[in-house]
């Protein structure tokens, strides 16, 4: 039997994925992120865990970047997914500094487009480009290289 269905498995995308699931519900909910990862029977992996308690613990300077290079769009406006890929690449480019910029961009893209509109990808990475122009200095911010 061929391994081949695993071939795209990538932990840590897998990772970002949960995370964004856990943020989205909470946020949906009115829940701490803290409430809904109780409900969860299953436990969560490290970088999982971490990129929600990143994003928890962080919250008010990672909206206050978000809205302050989103242009005209309030964190309400923000469709709900769009707006929690925007907090966990944000508290990426912020708190991982061993996570290039453009692997976070191309992750947080990548979600984006998985879960949110046509439209998501690009203001994604519209606005986490210019975040990360904010935040770092020296580093591509390209959303198309490869991890």
């Amino acid at each position: 039997m061929s391994d081949d269905w695993n071939e795209d498995f990538d932990p840590r995308s897998d990772a970002r994925e949960r995370a964004l699931n856990v943020l989205f519900e909470a946020d949906v909910r009115g829940d701490a992120p803290s409430v809904v990862v109780a409900r969860i029977q299953v436990p969560l992996d490290d970088l999982t865990s971490m990129l929600i308690n990143g994003v928890t613990e962080h919250r008010a300077k990672i909206d206050s970047l978000i809205t302050t290079h989103s242009h005209a769009w309030t964190l309400d406006r923000m469709a709900t997914t769009d707006r929690n890929v925007l907090r966990i690449g944000t508290f990426e480019l912020l708190g991982r500094s061993d996570v290039p910029t453009a692997v976070v961009l191309n992750e947080a893209v990548g979600l984006a487009k998985r879960y949110g509109t046509d439209d998501s990808g690009r203001f994604v990475n519209g606005v986490l480009s210019a975040i990360s122009r904010a935040v770092r200095s020296g580093e591509s911010t390209s959303a198309n290289s490869s991890d």
